[in-house]
């Protein structure tokens, strides 16, 4: 027995002692990352920036946890538009670094703007004198669109090009709620504020089509010049090619011969062709560097001058964060009005540049959020930059600055707001068997209960409608303040009706096509000063904040990438049905969302 003991002790001292090895082991590894990561980079001679289109680029992406990817967690396939965008900028600015080489036409855009914006960066950089070679095994339409810049555009020798033009289906839901015995019940107002159509019809509206078929055209024309000036070819060839691409594309030699590609090989000969741009021989190597290899070149940002807030305002308008488990990012209203109202105090912040990237979506959160605008707007100067939507609650946050700055195939406007309740009398009560009954002190203290299980609720339904209709008169008078017109102009354009930037324009719903470098020029020139370098905000997660964050959190992210996998197309339709139950009755939101490939 005492052997038992002493070997059981020496065990136990054992485990413990290599524990604290272990720990010790681990801090200094963590001491050592911590050190490189801080360390500043540096590019060699005759680099070149690889710029991989084979992921998913959004408006911003949050610092990942620098563990995950030796645990094997890390999805390198997610971009921040912001991070593309100024890698490239870093690169043109770089001495050592002599061309970009874009590897890969998988990306999936956000939005036809953040293809563009990358795509005008990319311009940007080819006018410095320095060149840029794109090579793929397959192009997705909007990759292709980007990778069209280059000097050179290659293509695997069994390669295909996505050539089609735009468009897409909207889903309608109402015939499976029939079925269940479900009715959705609408309040709106806009004849363009399509959002309830998807569970109110079983076809698109003539006012919907209208709008969509306008801002397509306006999108395609615009990457039809842009493309056909880099191919040289004209925008009418490409279209023609754009109508006929399902009969004219038998080989990659027709890719060629319609100059949409310069050539078809494999991998190998690229590297061929990008060592004699290098002056490198046959058996020297090319320095590659990576996108975070190239932002790690400019870490030590100008922090001189005064300052200029970029404020990142993306994804749904929400009252509190929704409890699904989507991992897709969103505005959180009393966040936002807390964040401003910060921005509005520090007086090391001269202006201040908001960044919009949404669709709307809470009408209560979305007018909190301009109030608290509002607030700042009377502090110091502030210019709104549209990314690739800025459209109903995403405008209604945009109309109080002093500038509004958008991509010219931003998607803005969709000044409109309604309400969506759904009605389970039919499936409660005919098909369940379910009745009602109760008592009330006054007339309508069953005014929530009529709505949702009363089959004769048209007087709950009309109070409604008012509620509804108050909603867009404090709409139409947040814009028409904010943009100098009348609340009768307003009206006249909005609707709920769906804008390209191009087409908002003229109407005076932007003061200026452009960029956010653009937004931030206004935005100094408002606050007088010459001196001045621009801070995001609010600050990226720290990746000591991803490595201690909850299981849940990771476990939501996991079963979203896992539930747009596993659905496919129906991956939208049945996570609104899901966020719907958790929105608020208000919504000013966009009707639809747009997805290009």
């Amino acid at each position: 027995m005492k052997e038992f003991f002493k070997y059981t002790l020496a065990t136990i001292c054992g485990i413990v002692i290599l524990a604290i090895i272990a720990g010790i082991m681990f801090m200094i590894s963590l001491a050592s990352m911590v050190a490189s990561s801080s360390a500043p980079a540096k590019a060699d001679k005759n680099s070149v920036f690889v710029l991989s289109l084979n992921g998913v680029i959004s408006e911003r992406a949050e610092d990942e946890n620098p563990f995950s990817e030796l645990l094997g967690e890390a999805d390198m396939s997610m971009m921040g538009l912001d991070d593309v965008v100024k890698a490239i900028k870093t690169a043109k600015d770089n001495e050592n670094i002599e061309g970009i080489y874009i590897e890969g036409g998988a990306s999936a855009f956000d939005s036809p703007a953040t293809a563009q914006q990358v795509r005008d960066a990319l311009k940007d950089f080819k006018q410095s004198g320095k060149w840029i070679i794109a090579y793929a095994d397959q192009y997705l339409q909007s990759s292709y669109y980007v990778a069209s810049v280059a000097d050179s555009l290659f293509i695997n020798q069994t390669g295909m090009i996505d050539f089609k033009g735009l468009g897409g289906k909207n889903y309608y839901m109402t015939g499976l709620y029939e079925k269940i015995g479900v009715k959705y019940q609408a309040t709106r107002v806009g004849k363009y504020k399509s959002a309830v159509e998807s569970v109110t019809r079983k076809d698109m509206s003539e006012n919907d089509r209208e709008q969509r078929e306008a801002f397509l055209q306006a999108i395609w024309k615009h990457w039809l010049a842009d493309m056909a000036e880099d191919r040289k070819v004209t925008a009418d060839q490409l279209n023609q090619l754009a109508d006929d691409s399902i009969m004219v594309f038998a080989s990659v030699d027709d890719y060629k011969a319609a100059r949409l590609v310069d050539g078809a090989m494999y991998p190998d000969g690229i590297k061929k062709i990008i060592k004699g741009k290098l002056g490198l021989g046959d058996d020297d190597a090319i320095s590659q560097l990576t996108l975070s290899d190239v932002l790690d070149l400019n870490k030590e940002e100008k922090s001189d001058g005064d300052q200029i807030a970029v404020y990142y305002a993306y994804g749904e308008i929400i009252d509190a964060p929704l409890s699904s488990f989507t991992s897709e990012h969103a505005i959180v209203g009393s966040t936002m009005v807390e964040d401003l109202n910060k921005l509005a105090a520090d007086d090391d912040v001269k202006a201040v540049v908001l960044r919009v990237n949404s669709p709307g979506g809470s009408a209560s959160a979305s007018e909190q959020i301009w109030n608290a605008l509002k607030q700042l707007k009377a502090k110091k100067p502030l210019v709104v930059s549209m990314g690739g939507y800025a459209a109903s609650g995403g405008y209604m946050i945009s109309a109080p600055a002093n500038y509004i700055v958008a991509e010219p195939t931003t998607i803005t406007g969709s000044i409109g707001i309604f309400g969506l309740i759904p009605n389970f009398s039919e499936l409660v009560t005919d098909k369940l068997g379910v009745t009602w009954d109760g008592v009330q002190t006054n007339k309508h203290g069953d005014y929530e209960t009529n709505l949702i299980f009363a089959k004769d609720n048209e007087t709950e339904l009309r109070y409604m409608q008012t509620f509804v209709d108050r909603g867009y008169d404090t709409f139409l008078g947040i814009v028409a303040e904010g943009r100098g017109m009348t609340k009768e102009q307003v009206n006249e354009i909005a609707q709920g009706r769906v804008w390209v930037a191009t087409d908002a324009l003229p109407i005076k719903l932007v003061d200026q096509l452009g960029s956010l470098d653009d937004a931030v020029k206004k935005a100094a020139e408002l606050a007088s000063t010459d001196n001045y370098y621009a801070a995001p905000y609010p600050a990226k997660t720290d990746w000591m904040d991803a490595l201690l964050a909850s299981a849940e959190e990771k476990k939501g992210s996991y079963l979203d990438e896992q539930m747009k996998e596993m659905l496919g197309e129906l991956y939208e339709p049945l996570t609104e049905a899901r966020k719907d139950r958790q929105r608020s009755r208000l919504q000013a939101r966009l009707p639809f969302s747009l997805t290009i490939k």
